[in-house]
């Protein structure tokens, strides 16, 4: 049977939080994706997402706070750049890295010294954690609700596409407002680094600390969604210049291949009888329908996914960071 898609009700987030409580999986929308969700607390219920995902076991989770004042369960240490930043963005779309407290388990944290924290904006999110929290839980982990390493989800129905039957419920909170992953900075030595840009822009981030995150090194904790490969169509997708973009799609469809195309500023080609989405022309929009357009044009029979790249500036950080890794 069909994970049920239900309403956000008050009595449908009280059973969600039962749910969880008991050890099952609810997905949920934040402001970034539809979070796949298990008690941070219950090792045997996050263990749940690793298999419902086919997720690494070292691969580390987010866990999902209802206020500031939970962090202390999980960090050992809130240093100062990170409070200023949660002060600055919590809640919202910032995940950050902490040395981990001595009573977390290796489940959330791929069995590294340090745990993701992020306080979500979404008013469903925020109620659940709200009725999770009255029931004596205390976080909720929760990576995409989807299958690793594919596309993530934006709306309900993309997670019963991915997950059909490995949920508890998924509580529909409508299409997730700004459409890819938070901005992950570690606080894991002495410098912040940033590990994943995502919905909080790297000058905001800067205004706030004063200095702009370091990159990551050899020695930065591995964070969700870093893999070279991630956020992919089941058809090959690949960048193209967008002054190659017509002369590839004409090539690859005269020799036989079904193409679809995700396009910003070329135009669609009269004679082009593939499936041709023209993305909005700004970054923040971009971002928002990003995924949903991914799932659109990977269509059965479709052979390849070209992506028409976008600008090479800071504004584009994020949706370059995911078409790089979609198109791995």
């Amino acid at each position: 049977m069909s994970s049920p898609i239900v309403a956000p009700t008050a009595a449908a987030l009280a059973l969600a939080a039962r749910h969880l409580r008991a050890g099952e999986l609810v997905a949920f929308p934040t402001e970034t994706v539809y979070g796949l969700g298990a008690d941070a607390g219950n090792p045997e219920a996050v263990h749940r997402i690793f298999t419902a995902k086919g997720r690494p076991s070292d691969h580390p989770l987010i866990v999902h706070l209802g206020d500031m004042a939970q962090v202390k369960r999980w960090a050992r240490e809130f240093p100062e750049g990170a409070r200023r930043l949660a002060d600055a963005f919590w809640p919202g779309p910032l995940t950050l890295i902490l040395p981990r407290a001595a009573q977390v388990g290796d489940a959330v944290t791929g069995g590294q010294d340090s745990v993701g924290l992020r306080m979500p904006a979404h008013p469903v999110a925020q109620q659940l954690l709200a009725a999770f929290a009255a029931l004596g839980g205390s976080g909720i982990a929760a990576p995409s609700a989807n299958r690793f390493g594919h596309v993530s989800p934006t709306t309900a129905q993309h997670v019963r596409d991915d997950l059909p039957d490995t949920v508890a419920m998924i509580l529909d909170g409508g299409s997730c407002a700004v459409g890819i992953e938070s901005t992950i900075v570690a606080f894991t030595s002495r410098e912040p680094v940033l590990l994943r840009p995502g919905g909080i822009g790297i000058d905001a981030l800067t205004s706030v600390l004063g200095r702009a995150p370091n990159a990551p090194g050899a020695d930065s904790p591995r964070a969700s969604g870093t893999l070279d490969s991630h956020y992919a169509p089941h058809a090959p997708a690949l960048l193209i210049d967008p002054a190659d973009l017509l002369q590839e799609v004409a090539r690859r469809t005269a020799s036989g291949e079904r193409v679809a195309v995700l396009a910003r500023n070329i135009a669609r080609p009269s004679a082009f009888a593939g499936a041709w989405i023209t993305s909005p022309p700004d970054a923040p929009r971009y971002a928002h329908d990003l995924y949903a357009n991914l799932r659109g044009l990977d269509a059965p029979g479709v052979t390849t996914i070209l992506i028409e790249a976008v600008p090479d500036n800071p504004d584009w950080l994020a949706v370059r960071d995911r078409l790089t890794r979609a198109t791995h």
